[in-house]
């Protein structure tokens, strides 16, 4: 079976094809993966054309995410080669890669490589690791295996929306969801001269950042009423963090990372610490905080601690701050699922095709989550 633009049969449109953007899904079975998918499903102008799985193609998405059931029906999994038929077919198309690392690079490689050959433009946000390193060496370094794709290294950028407003390449790389929480609280503290540059960072994470697939780390009667830290000063996000720090603010510094696993299922939660480079009370804090953020709908800096149940399953981003003169703390609480992947890769999706980048991302929170 082929695949058409804006063919209702693919995907639930809910719209009228004229006034929307098909979007496709690669790597479609994961947890970020769903959260694209019930992102798309409310977004006003994107619909859903296809959701690749080479590992469960035929499969109903309702099989592996019930709670889409009553907006995707019996939108089944497409395998590669329906998708790429689709890309070359698609004038335009917002493609968003859910594909393990190790796997999106050659993957995207692929579909770009013959979408080109038929003169179509998909634009693509990756959410894997792929991409988020200008050279391969330094993603070798980190991940331990070759590149997938080097030569399209040049044509991705790697920030979190906040900190660029206008990509220079035709695709994105989005943080991961630790970078992207350690990234909005130090940032502003680097770029404003606020702070030496050697950051300590403490984060806790959900057991959704680990994947779907059951591992001891995630395995409910581990985690369930513990705190733990794991891969303390070398988690492989560090080298990121300092990579995107330096792109955003100018300043090469140094970032001692500790993270660790928290007993519930999504949000992140971070704090940052440095030394302040003359003294600085907590209000001067906030008040500089808000002034970096000023323009960023997404994020909220308050008086109080953030706290992950206030931004879980949001694309919002809570921040707070506190002083003693000497040392300041910087607090981040994100969803991991959304702000820090699906739903920070819409936003980016939302500027990349000249949409407002709050579009279909201003849900408040759930709560009692």
């Amino acid at each position: 079976m082929t695949l058409s633009p804006g063919a209702d049969s693919f995907a639930g449109a809910r719209a009228d094809p004229r006034s929307t953007i098909p979007a496709v899904v690669l790597g479609g079975t994961g947890y970020v993966a769903g959260e694209l998918l019930r992102l798309i499903a409310a977004h006003p102008r994107l619909t859903l054309a296809a959701v690749m799985s080479d590992s469960q193609p035929g499969e109903r998405l309702a099989d592996a995410f019930p709670h889409l059931a009553a907006v995707y029906g019996d939108t089944c999994f497409r395998p590669q080669t329906e998708v790429r038929e689709f890309l070359m077919r698609a004038p335009q198309c917002a493609v968003f890669s859910a594909a393990p690392h190790g796997v999106s690079a050659q993957l995207i490689d692929s579909l770009l490589t013959a979408a080109a050959s038929a003169g179509t433009r998909p634009r693509v946000v990756d959410i894997s690791a792929d991409f988020r390193f200008r050279r391969a060496a330094d993603y070798e370094a980190v991940y331990k295996h070759p590149h997938g794709a080097p030569a399209r290294l040049q044509e991705f950028t790697c920030a979190v929306p906040e900190h660029l407003a206008k990509p220079d390449t035709a695709h994105i790389a989005h943080p991961g969801c630790f970078s992207t929480a350690t990234l909005l609280a130090s940032v502003p503290l680097l770029s404003l001269g606020l702070t030496a540059p050697a950051l300590f960072v403490a984060g806790v994470t959900g057991s959704t950042g680990s994947g779907r697939k059951p591992v001891s780390g995630t395995h409910h009667p581990l985690r369930h009423s513990d705190l733990y830290a794991y891969n303390v000063l070398s988690h492989r996000h560090a080298p990121e963090i300092t990579a995107c720090a330096r792109a955003a603010s100018g300043v090469e510094a140094e970032f001692a990372f500790v993270p660790h696993s928290g007993p519930f299922a999504r949000g992140i939660h971070v704090t940052v610490q440095a030394q302040l480079a003359s003294p600085l009370d907590t209000e001067g804090v906030l008040a500089a905080l808000r002034e970096f953020y000023a323009r960023s709908p997404f994020v909220r800096v308050t008086t109080t601690a953030p706290r992950v149940k206030d931004v879980a399953a949001t694309n919002y981003a809570h921040l707070s701050a506190a002083s003693d003169g000497r040392t300041v703390a910087v607090m981040c609480a994100i969803d991991n699922l959304n702000k820090g992947a699906a739903g920070g890769a819409v936003q980016w999706m939302n500027r990349m095709l000249g949409w407002p980048e709050t579009e279909g991302l201003t849900a408040p929170a759930p709560g009692w989550t």
